[in-house]
């Protein structure tokens, strides 16, 4: 039901100084918009062509959260940007329409889609295309994209997809199909060992291992032609055949399709994927197990073996990607079905964790992130990365309780601090958890300071730039990206930031410009989630211009997948203010409790000239189908 339509129109009354916190949402926004657009000038050609190369998903990462920023509120030029920077991109690497001469470009795309990657990388590119589908509600081209794409994996005939078995057939896939070998120069990258067992570190942290096939792997083991054909034939049989966790993450994907379209296949597909994995958990003792055979089963190429496969436990990233991808794959199956036992996908694994937990001397719990072939080892701080977003989609007591313990337990970081950084951090979720628990009143300031501070020392340095275009072209580095999105979302939004290898989305309301007919918060208007429960959310809006009437659609849900019940909020009397301003502001003013219901996604609220209003909604959390779909159709 549209927004007007609803019965649910709210009108704000209070006449008061914006808060700072709004102030500084808005010089945000503001600087952010003029950053990217200076960005634009100086590291990328007029039709969005990056100078720079680099791998496709960096150069899609260089360019990230254009359309987020955009549907949280940015001007027109983002949604510009993301749209002709996405596209420039994807031509630039496809191998139909692209092409360069630099000496480090290759084509990586088919199709405008990956040819084949591992998903912790297309994860980091992906997000800018799902960003901007963000932006672009309703267009036929990108829902098509969304289709052609989750296809790759939902139709049987790509290849990438096994249905029978539940697996992704390669760590590797794409539009290119799975892919099942690696040349010499990958299977020495993959296996140079850092942490193989028995190896000996040289400075770069390997991917996979072929234990227990290969105990100790020599140093030269490719200087010899028979011993490195030997190798490579174990790496394509073992690393390069079968499922792997990070390829949860796919579920991202196949969502956003499924967001765009509606079509069943699509949420059908991530559910029975996601529960193949449930039950890989189930039976290998609660642990998620990190390399699935051809045929289905664990370790199905170690000898049963559960650990060792590409990303995974022994890995490099050990801890960290199998708890990312599950997250990823949680929050998706949640979404879709209002179903919070999917959460176990990660719960499970933090569980797993705490229970194997050690405390250091000075009282810092420790977690095992790594097996090895004597057990679980690498014991470190476990922070709040995944737990807080398991918190906020389940808002249950046991997932209070581990953070509480995680709480009790840190000894070496300020669960009240905010840092500078990149969308790529977590954005400090335990800042976030303390503010919701009553512990951190400063956090909405002291988050957008942060990202303010991140966000101009980029712009500084683009302005400090002294080289010219060759010299750009020539050293190809990283051109800076000064488009953080991780505090608006956190302080508007109510939510953590996406998962950025992947993730989808996630927001307790989300705002609409009911004029303009776009998606985000209007000109001049600011926002604040100060409650977040089970069962409701407090919102406080800000009009900041002193002479333009604002109107605002407040959503359940990033995608429309909560309900609002009613809606309580204060209205402030007004009688007498045509009379005398200077009467009026001395006398004691009537202050009405109200409530409206509301039964919808939407509501409407209407913020005349420098007004303000806390609204207190109650909710009933996953109670629809998601969509992209705007709250007025479309």
């Amino acid at each position: 039901m549209a927004a007007s339509e609803n019965g649910a129109g709210i009108t704000a009354s209070t006449l008061a100084p914006p808060p700072s916190w709004a102030l500084l949402q808005r010089q945000l926004m503001a600087l952010m918009e003029d950053a990217a657009l200076y960005a634009a000038a100086r590291y990328n050609r007029p039709d969005g062509t990056p100078l720079n190369v680099q791998d496709a998903d960096d150069a899609y990462e260089a360019h990230s959260y254009r359309g987020l920023f955009y549907a949280l509120g940015g001007g027109e030029a983002m949604r510009a940007q993301a749209v002709d920077q996405w596209q420039a991109i994807t031509r630039l690497y496809d191998e139909a329409t692209g092409g360069s001469d630099h000496p480090k470009f290759k084509f990586e795309l088919r199709d405008e889609y990956y040819t084949d990657d591992d998903w912790f990388h297309m994860g980091e590119g992906n997000q800018t295309f799902y960003s901007l589908g963000l932006a672009t509600p309703g267009d036929p081209a990108y829902a098509a994209r969304a289709r052609r794409f989750a296809d790759l994996y939902v139709d049987e005939q790509a290849g990438n997809y096994d249905p029978q078995h539940r697996i992704i057939r390669s760590p590797f896939h794409g539009s290119g199909g799975p892919r099942f070998h690696g040349e010499l120069e990958f299977v020495k990258r993959a296996l140079d060992p850092v942490y193989y067992p028995g190896g000996v570190a040289r400075g770069h942290a390997q991917r996979a291992n072929l234990h227990p096939l290969v105990v100790d792997l020599e140093d030269d083991w490719h200087a010899d032609p028979q011993r490195r054909d030997e190798i490579c034939r174990l790496f394509d049989k073992v690393v390069l055949c079968g499922d792997i966790p990070d390829n949860l993450a796919c579920t991202g994907l196949v969502t956003n399709a499924y967001l765009h379209t509606g079509e069943e296949q699509y949420r059908q597909w991530v559910l029975d994927y996601s529960q193949s994995w449930l039950e890989r958990i189930r039976d290998n003792d609660g642990i998620i197990p990190d390399n699935i055979g051809p045929g289905g089963k664990i370790g199905e190429r170690r000898g049963g073996q559960w650990w060792g496969g590409w990303y995974g436990w022994n890995s490099r990233n050990s801890a960290r990607n199998a708890l990312l991808a599950a997250t990823v794959a949680a929050e998706c199956c949640l979404l879709l079905t209002g179903d919070f036992g999917y959460l176990e996908l990660i719960r499970s694994q933090i569980e797993m964790l705490m229970d194997r937990a050690t405390v250091r001397e000075d009282g810092q719990l420790l977690v095992p992130t790594r097996m090895m072939p004597d057990g679980w080892t690498d014991f470190q701080p476990l922070h709040l990365q995944w737990l807080g977003r398991l918190y906020h989609a389940s808002m249950h007591e046991r997932d209070r309780a581990l953070i509480e313990r995680l709480k009790e337990g840190e000894r070496e970081s300020d669960w009240n601090a905010v840092e500078s950084a990149a969308d790529r951090s977590s954005g400090n979720l335990e800042a976030r958890y303390n503010y919701y628990a009553g512990d951190n009143p400063d956090w909405p300031y002291a988050r957008l300071a942060a990202e303010y501070r991140f966000a101009s020392a980029m712009y500084e340095h683009m302005r400090l730039d002294r080289r010219d275009e060759a010299a750009i072209v020539a050293e190809s580095r990283w051109p800076p990206n000064p488009v953080l999105v991780k505090g608006l979302v956190q302080v508007a939004m109510g939510a953590p930031p996406p998962v950025y290898n992947g993730g989808l989305l996630r927001a307790t309301v989300r705002y609409f410009d009911a004029d303009e007919k776009r998606p985000g918060l209007p000109a001049d208007v600011a926002a604040l989630v100060d409650e977040v429960a089970a069962d409701r959310v407090g919102v406080e809006l800000v009009n900041l211009s002193a002479s333009q009437v604002r109107r605002v659609v407040v959503q359940a849900g990033a995608f429309g997948e909560h309900q609002f019940a009613d809606v309580a909020y204060g209205e402030e009397s007004r009688e007498g203010l045509a009379r005398h301003a200077g009467l009026w502001l001395r006398e004691e003013r009537p202050w009405e409790q109200k409530r409206v219901a509301v039964d919808a996604r939407h509501f409407s609220v209407e913020l005349p000239p420098a007004t303000s209003i806390r609204l207190g909604c109650h909710l009933r959390r996953f109670a629809h189908a998601p969509s992209c779909a705007l709250p007025w159709g479309g």
